[in-house]
């Protein structure tokens, strides 16, 4: 009888949030992409041929209209190769698009597939394209997975062009922490290329082919962990650079001058982010690619996760607004509207009558020489009528009560001149405990940069910094204006939104404050802060030192621990 297996029916479709993949090369080491199937298209995967492959199967003879399991009804084939095919299909009772890899029962890899598929579904995590069923049915396997038609493939989005920091730094963000939360389960990948990468509609990539893709091919790896990182960093080099970092070309890609070996990617193309570009050759361990190099490689994903979140926050690019049209005054002619067009469709212009001449009669002269003889005599009056008043009031003969400024006369006050940056002579940390935490990014917060940041290091399980006893009284940046100075609002770019926050400050007569009763006026409350604090206060506050003090910290992005910072501070006076 034939078997039927389900390994996660009806699982929800196309909700993906989150990572992308890509892997520089299955069956080599050196990159080299192997030659595409003809009847590869546009959302399914390219299937590659691995080299050195033994298997030389026919695949099922299925057609355009076949039905599995009396729902799933085969609609196009996009893949057909050593032995197997893929296929876009209809899940006739969910009345959606699925895909589905087909495989003889027969097939040596049969087994694996089954294996890997079901294993994969077990996963469940929402940033992988999600297997939905994996069945063992008249003499076929077949997998069926998610089809995701509003996504694009990463090989698409690198054949654009290189891509701007914040979007490489997405990328290998959410691909190092998705592959590992996978690999802590004990699954690998092992064919991370451009095509097993999608980015959604919003922006957040899923992976696709988990454990499947390898065991279609027959790929296995005695390091995986190894593997998959280093096609991580490989995905990330193509991005940062739109090269591949092998020698050989791949995937549309150009790859590296022969006989130079790996070459950074802020050595191939100027201005990309030396962070990220660091990353890369932490992740790219082979061929001895961080041997120059003071940082330690990255060899499991989890370690590049963590040296990825390590890094300072890259913001997204300021958004760019295009120049609205210059105005155009839209003039009508005097009565064309509704006229009939004359010959040629011109439209009649109408005849302006000719104004008269200028009156040159002697009456018309008597006439302007008067006008002109009263203006002047209003001129003189008004100007003895002002010097009279004016003399008035120096003499103190107007009223006493009444000035120009006297609100009672309408007059409005004149405004508060505007608050102005007030110079910071030095910062430290906030450390009531007596031990620092990142004591070196200090000079970040106060270098007119809002690109560089003070950032803590992650905490896990309780925001109040991980509920350590050193760290009770919170932490935070403590500012040194030089002298005393009249503080009347200030402005706090913060590294992350979310932190509880308050701005306290010191006595006039302080001398080095390092504890939260040294700070006794408090110039704002104690409140959750967005991505930036400002506060202008209602009446000026003498001090030299000024603290803002960080007690919780919110969620970092991988959602177990818990982060934050200060960008840039500004006192104003």
């Amino acid at each position: 009888m034939a078997e039927r297996s389900t390994a996660a029916v009806d699982v929800a479709d196309n909700s993906g949030d989150e990572p992308l993949a890509a892997k520089a090369d299955e069956a080599t080491t050196d990159g080299t992409a192997e030659a595409q199937d003809s009847t590869s298209t546009g959302h399914e995967e390219a299937e590659e041929e691995p080299g050195g492959s033994d298997v030389s199967m026919s695949s099922p003879d299925l057609h355009s209209g076949h039905k599995l399991a009396g729902r799933y009804r085969l609609e196009e084939c996009v893949t057909r190769l050593d032995g197997f095919s893929s296929w876009r299909a209809v899940d006739e009772k969910l009345r959606r698009a699925v895909g589905v890899h087909l495989l003889p029962a027969d097939h040596p890899r049969a087994r694996s597939v089954l294996a890997a598929a079901r294993s994969s579904a077990l996963l469940g995590d929402p940033r992988f394209v999600q297997v939905l069923d994996a069945v063992e049915e008249n003499d076929l396997v077949y997998v069926v997975h998610e089809w995701l038609p509003d996504a694009v493939e990463l090989t698409a989005l690198l054949g654009a062009g290189p891509m701007d920091a914040h979007d490489a730094y997405q990328l290998v963000s959410q691909l190092s922490q998705a592959m590992a939360a996978a690999h802590r389960e004990g699954l690998a990948h092992l064919r991370l290329t451009p095509g097993a990468v999608l980015r959604s509609s919003s922006g957040q990539y899923r992976i696709r082919g988990l454990a499947v893709n390898a065991a279609l091919r027959g790929i296995t790896s005695d390091g995986p962990q190894r593997a998959d990182t280093e096609a991580i960093g490989a995905l990330l080099y193509a991005a940062l650079t739109r090269r591949w970092p092998y020698e050989s070309d791949a995937y549309g890609l150009t790859g590296l001058p022969k006989g130079v070996g790996l070459i950074a990617p802020d050595q191939v193309r100027a201005g990309v982010h030396r962070g990220l570009s660091e990353i890369a050759m932490r992740a790219l361990a082979n061929d001895g690619a961080t041997a120059s190099r003071q940082e330690q490689p990255c060899t499991t994903p989890d370690e590049l996760a963590k040296a990825v979140a390590a890094m300072p926050r890259i913001r997204p690019p300021e958004p760019t607004f295009t120049a609205p049209p210059d105005y155009q005054r839209t003039t009508y002619q005097q009565g064309t509207y509704g006229r009939p067009a004359g010959p040629g469709g011109s439209v009649p212009q109408p005849v302006l009558a000719t104004p008269p001449a200028p009156l040159q009669s002697r009456t018309g002269k008597a006439l302007k020489w008067a006008v002109s003889a009263l203006l002047i005599a209003a001129l003189g009056l008004g100007s003895w009528q002002l010097a009279e008043t004016l003399l008035d009031r120096d003499n103190g003969s107007s009223d006493p009560g009444t000035t120009q400024t006297n609100p009672e006369n309408g007059d409005e006050p004149k405004p508060k001149p505007p608050a102005t940056p007030l110079k910071i002579t030095d910062a430290a940390e906030f450390m009531p405990s007596g031990s620092g935490i990142k004591q070196e990014q200090v000079p970040n917060t106060i270098d007119g940069k809002p690109g560089t940041s003070w950032v803590t290091p992650r905490y896990q399980g309780y925001p109040n910094f991980g509920n350590i006893v050193a760290r009770k009284d919170g932490s935070g940046i403590v500012v040194d204006l030089g002298s005393v100075k009249d503080v009347s609002g200030i402005d706090v770019t913060m590294y992350r939104s979310g932190q509880k926050t308050e701005v306290l400050a010191a006595d006039e007569n302080a001398s080095a404050p390092s504890s939260l009763s040294d700070f006794p006026k408090r110039l704002t409350p104690l409140a959750t802060a967005g991505s930036s604090l400002k506060e202008s206060l209602a009446k000026p506050v003498r001090t030299r030192y000024v603290l803002i003090h960080v007690t919780e910290l919110p969620q970092d992005d991988t959602g177990s621990g818990y982060r934050g910072g200060i960008s840039e501070i500004s006192v104003l006076g």
